[in-house]
C-alpha cells in the first residue's frame, strides 16, 4: 500500500486500483486570514482548525505518491551594524484631557455588504439546534482532539483509543508544528500526518464553557490621524451590539445571539485624545473596525489601559485577562 500525498486526502491506495476518481482533494494551498482557515482550491472556511482538517476535498483524481514540493522558507536579510535607526521622540499632548465621566456617546455604525449577505444567510438548521441542545451525537461526527480524526459511528466508538494533540497548532517562520510536541516540518502534508502524542477519550462536542464572556481576537494600528482598532468576531449581532466613545475612552461590547447571554466587552481609557464626532464604525461579516480620530497628531504607544469598574450594564468587573489583546497560536504573517 502506497501513501497518498495530495492535499486533504492522506489515504493509503494499492497502485493496481487507483482509478480517476479514487481520491478525494484539494488540489489548492491552505489559507489562514482573519482567523479564518480554508483552501485556496474552494469557498469553504471556518475558525476552528479540527474543522478545517475536516473539509472535504473539492477535487476528485487518482491518488498520487509524490509528495508536493516544500515551499521556500522566507529570506532572512542581515542588518548591517552600522546601519542607523532613527527614534523619533514621543510628542507630549498639549491638550487638557477632559475627564473620564464624560459622556459616551453611541457611534451608528456602517454595515458592510458582506455583513449584510451573512446576515441573510446564517443561521442553524433546526434540527442542528436541536440535536445540540439534546447533546445527542451524530452519526458521522469527527473527533474535535487535533490530529483523532476519528468517526463517530454509534456508542461503541467511545471505547476505542484516541491519540491526538493536546496542544495547539504553530505555523512560524515556515515552519509546522504542535506546541504539545514540537516536530517540527515545512511540508503541510507531513505536519497534518503526524500522529498524535497523548491518549486519550474522544471529544465529539465542544464545551462551550463560559457563555457569559466571549474571548475575541483584537488588535489596532495607526496613522498620524487616526488609531484603527479591529476587533475580530464572527455571528454578533449587529443591532444588539454597541460602540460608544468619549474623547478619551472606548466602550465596544458585541453581542452572539446564538450563544445565550454571550458577550465580548473592550472597556478602555485610550491613551490619547479622540474627536468623537470625526470618528467611524463599520461593521463586517468577520470583523468591528473602529476608525478613532486623534484630537492632534502623533504616535500613540498603546491604545490605552483597561477600565477597571462594574459597566454600564451592571455586570462584574472587566477582567483584564478576557480582552487584552487574543492572539492565535497560528502565525499568519508566514502564509
Amino acid at each position: 500500500m502506497l501513501q497518498c500525498y495530495n492535499r486533504g486526502c492522506g489515504q493509503k491506495f494499492d497502485s493496481e486500483n487507483n482509478k480517476e476518481d479514487s481520491c478525494r482533494h484539494h488540489p489548492g494551498e491552505p489559507v489562514f486570514h482573519d482567523a479564518y482557515k480554508g483552501w485556496s482550491c474552494c469557498k469553504k472556511k471556518c475558525i476552528d482548525f479540527t474543522e478545517f482538517l475536516n473539509i472535504k476535498g473539492c477535487t476528485l483524481s487518482k491518488h498520487s505518491n509524490v509528495k508536493p514540493p516544500e515551499p521556500e522558507k522566507p529570506v532572512v536579510k542581515d542588518i548591517p551594524d552600522e546601519e542607523v535607526v532613527e527614534i523619533k521622540p514621543i510628542i507630549a499632548s498639549c491638550l487638557k484631557r477632559p475627564p473620564l465621566s464624560s459622556e459616551l456617546i453611541r457611534i451608528e455604525p456602517k454595515l458592510a455588504p458582506s455583513l449584510t449577505q451573512q446576515l441573510n444567510t446564517t443561521g442553524l438548521k433546526q434540527e442542528e439546534k436541536t440535536a445540540i441542545e439534546s447533546g445527542e451525537i451524530a452519526v458521522g461526527t469527527i473527533c474535535k482532539n487535533g490530529g483523532c480524526g476519528k468517526v463517530y459511528s454509534g456508542p461503541e466508538t467511545n471505547s476505542t483509543s484516541c491519540i491526538h494533540h493536546p496542544g495547539v497548532p504553530i505555523f512560524h517562520e515556515g515552519m509546522k508544528y504542535w506546541s504539545c510536541c514540537q516536530k517540527k516540518t515545512t511540508d503541510f502534508n507531513t505536519f497534518l500526518s503526524q500522529i498524535g502524542c497523548e491518549q486519550g477519550t474522544h471529544l465529539w462536542q465542544k464545551d462551550s464553557g463560559d457563555k457569559k464572556h466571549v474571548q475575541c481576537r483584537w488588535d489596532f494600528h495607526q496613522t498620524g490621524s487616526h488609531v484603527i482598532l479591529s476587533i475580530y468576531a464572527k455571528q454578533y449581532c449587529p443591532t444588539e451590539s454597541v460602540v460608544k466613545l468619549n474623547p478619551i475612552r472606548i466602550y465596544a461590547r458585541l453581542v452572539f445571539p446564538q450563544q445565550e447571554n454571550a458577550f465580548f466587552l473592550l472597556d478602555f481609557e485610550l491613551k490619547g485624545i479622540i474627536i468623537v464626532e470625526a470618528s467611524e464604525v463599520t461593521m463586517f461579516g468577520t470583523k468591528v473596525e473602529i476608525k478613532l480620530k486623534k484630537a492632534e497628531p502623533g504616535s500613540w504607544l498603546k491604545l490605552g489601559d483597561p477600565i477597571q469598574q462594574e459597566n454600564l450594564e451592571g455586570n462584574k468587573p472587566t477582567d483584564i485577562e478576557k480582552i487584552t489583546p487574543q492572539v492565535e497560536a497560528v502565525d499568519l504573517d508566514d502564509l
